[in-house]
């Protein structure tokens, strides 16, 4: 199991405060170190059976017809809306005046889910997409070009070394996911793994790949909204004065649990060297 090659997030890394870099409340889960992975960067620890799928057949047919739908929640795409939100604002404050933010999107899709760039001081570049499938990539608003691929999904080492020889120093690579998934489509290990499992996986790819990132920077996230308070129920005596207030507390309470309990979202953030 990638147990054996990789270790969870440690103890003395857990954070549970705001980050610095951002302005909504996205937790620091857990800081990557070197010492926190069995193998140094430039190796790969992962076997066949790591990588292996339920369904090997061609991605091309698999993803050969369109899917609008979202793969996760209104509530989970609004957390990651305003996470990439507040990342793009911290960057193109380190960028400077005037600057525009080019952005190349992976597992690109119909939606992106990046903020508009009318509600922020920030512009956008670029905004090149790469994606399983055409038409979806064609239906994408907010991309300026794009490139339909799926032999990417099961290279992970290539992709991550690509992606970091194509940032720009500074620039920062942001994974993000939910615990939904193509079940057929996913690699064995990642089906085997929890959410710190997986948090782990990701940061692993990041080290194995390269060693050319800012120390320490290889960090998981929990970007997830606070959860929402469920109103106070009403007493005995105002339900006899108003029994309406019961059936309103009840449906307020089952939209507020139903919001929580919603789907995770979780980031691995890593950022390039400056040269």
């Amino acid at each position: 199991s990638p147990s054996t090659r990789i270790n969870a997030c440690s103890g003395k890394n857990v954070r549970n405060t705001v980050t610095s870099s951002t302005l909504q409340a996205a937790k620091s889960i857990c800081t990557f170190e070197k010492s926190d992975f069995a193998l140094p960067s430039g190796q790969w620890p992962y076997t066949a059976a790591d990588m292996g799928r339920l369904d090997s057949s061609d991605d091309g047919i698999f993803y050969d017809y369109p899917r609008f739908v979202t793969h996760i929640d209104d509530n989970a795409i609004e957390s990651l809306t305003k996470f990439y939100a507040d990342e793009f604002s911290d960057m193109y404050k380190q960028k400077g005046k005037d600057s525009k933010l080019d952005i190349l999107d992976l597992c690109s899709s119909w939606i992106s889910h990046l903020p508009n760039e009318l509600d922020h001081a920030f512009s956008y570049g670029r905004v090149v997409g790469v994606g399983m499938n055409e038409e979806e990539l064609e239906r994408n608003e907010q991309l300026t070009e794009y490139l339909a691929s799926v032999d990417y999904l099961t290279n992970p080492l290539e992709i991550f070394k690509e992606t970091e020889r194509i940032l720009r120093p500074g620039g920062k690579c942001l994974i993000s996911f939910s615990n939904r998934c193509f079940a057929t489509k996913a690699v064995a290990m990642w089906l085997q793994a929890d959410d710190i499992g997986r948090l782990t996986i990701v940061a692993s790819y990041f080290h194995y790949a390269s060693e050319n990132w800012e120390d320490n920077s290889i960090e998981a996230l929990d970007i997830k909204g606070p959860n929402m308070k469920t109103p106070e129920r009403p007493s005995v005596g105002e339900i006899f004065k108003n029994p309406s207030a019961a059936f309103a507390w009840a449906n307020t309470a089952v939209a507020v649990t139903k919001m929580n309990s919603g789907d995770p979202m979780f980031v691995v953030r890593a950022v390039k060297k400056q040269q």
